[in-house]
């Protein structure tokens, strides 16, 4: 087989099993971005992988330039990088775009164990304690104020107890 079909190959492939998954972004029909942990997490990283124009029989351009990545100290990168690469050239010669996102997946607490907590969220903590000191009696909660227009288009959708009508989100089957 040509390399463009066994691109073609693994991009219907890699598009079926992460349809959905929201880590998952396709760039190009070449390139694509994967999210490795949760979107709060301190120690997610994300890869981004470009098919050159023989891949795989070369080996696919790995980067970790994103600024997703810019809280991860380059050491971890370029450690993230190499391992990578020992596994690219385990599989060179196959498709390997959705090995190499499960390979950092399942090793994900391997690669970041040296990387430091995130230091912005303790910034932001020490700020939050900062500003716990002003006094209760400045700090007064603001009712939310509904204007006379706003409070009679509520009282039209609600009923005399406060409840909307039955069915008010019910979609109209189409009429022929």
């Amino acid at each position: 087989m040509a390399a463009n079909e066994d691109q073609e190959m693994e991009l219907e492939a890699l598009r079926s099993i992460y349809e959905g998954d929201l880590c998952f972004r396709e760039l190009s029909p070449v390139s694509f971005q994967y999210r490795i942990g949760e979107s709060g997490d301190p120690k997610a990283f994300l890869i981004e992988v470009s098919w050159p124009e023989t891949y795989p029989q070369t080996a696919p351009v790995i980067s970790m330039d994103a600024f997703f990545n810019n809280t991860i100290s380059s050491a971890i990168k370029q450690s993230i990088l190499d391992k990578l690469m020992v596994e690219v050239e385990a599989n060179l010669g196959t498709a390997m775009t959705y090995t190499l996102f499960e390979y950092a997946k399942d090793n994900k607490e391997v690669f970041m164990e040296n990387q430091p907590v995130n230091t912005v969220t303790s910034v932001s903590n020490s700020i939050a304690i900062g500003t716990s000191d002003v006094p209760a009696s400045k700090k007064k909660d603001k009712k939310e104020q509904l204007s006379k227009t706003q409070k009679r288009k509520l009282a039209d959708k609600t009923d005399n107890k406060g409840e909307l009508p039955r069915g008010w989100n019910w979609v109209d089957v189409i009429k022929h």
